[in-house]
């Protein structure tokens, strides 16, 4: 799939934003102890990568009893879905001056169309020493779902399965979509949350 940017000022995939606040102390204090000076920016993706996917908890996967939106409040407990996940990987990368977009899915909620559908979010990050966007997954990993980093080829969270109307949207956002942002705002606990995830962009 050829993925098609929003905006073509990569600046616009640098603004911090309400839910990308990468200039609040836990946002800094965390990029500080992530990287060391000698990382390259391949290096540096896939420690920001890796530390979301497998530091920060998927609120499902938990049971949480929370619902996290800002990046500074998904590093703050611990855990958040894929559109609050996406919100933290954003901050750190684009605190390091790295674009960072957000692209999403059209999938069923669970095994099989009957459960309904809903739209889950992930990240493309722009590789300046590669001239390319690569989308990235940090969902987090669990039985039967296993996202890796990597520049050659794409190991997300949900392949699209066609026969069951799945789909990927080839657009990467310069911001998180709204609606995405508001079921996580709307809802105040994970229960809730379930119950309102969009099935539209």
């Amino acid at each position: 799939m050829k993925l098609i940017c929003e905006s073509d000022n990569l600046e616009d995939y640098l603004l911090e934003l309400d839910v990308v606040d990468f200039s609040h102390p836990l946002i800094k204090s965390k990029v500080n102890d992530l990287f060391i000076e000698s990382l390259n920016e391949i290096e540096i993706v896939q420690t920001a990568f890796e530390y979301v996917r497998d530091s920060i908890s998927h609120s499902f996967d938990i049971n949480s009893t929370h619902v996290t939106c800002k990046a500074s409040e998904v590093l703050n407990y611990k855990d958040g879905i894929c559109y609050a996940k996406s919100n933290l990987l954003a901050a750190i990368l684009r605190s390091k001056g790295i674009p960072v977009g957000f692209c999403y899915q059209f999938l069923t909620k669970g095994d099989t169309p009957d459960t309904g559908y809903c739209i889950h979010a992930l990240n493309a990050v722009y590789f300046k020493t590669l001239e390319r966007w690569i989308r990235l997954d940090a969902r987090g990993n669990k039985e039967g779902v296993a996202t890796l980093f990597s520049i050659d080829k794409e190991y997300l969270a949900f392949p699209i399965r066609k026969q069951y109307r799945e789909k990927d949207y080839p657009i990467i956002y310069t911001k998180p979509n709204t609606n995405t942002i508001a079921a996580l705002k709307q809802s105040t606990d994970c229960q809730m949350l379930m119950q309102n995830l969009p099935a539209q962009l």
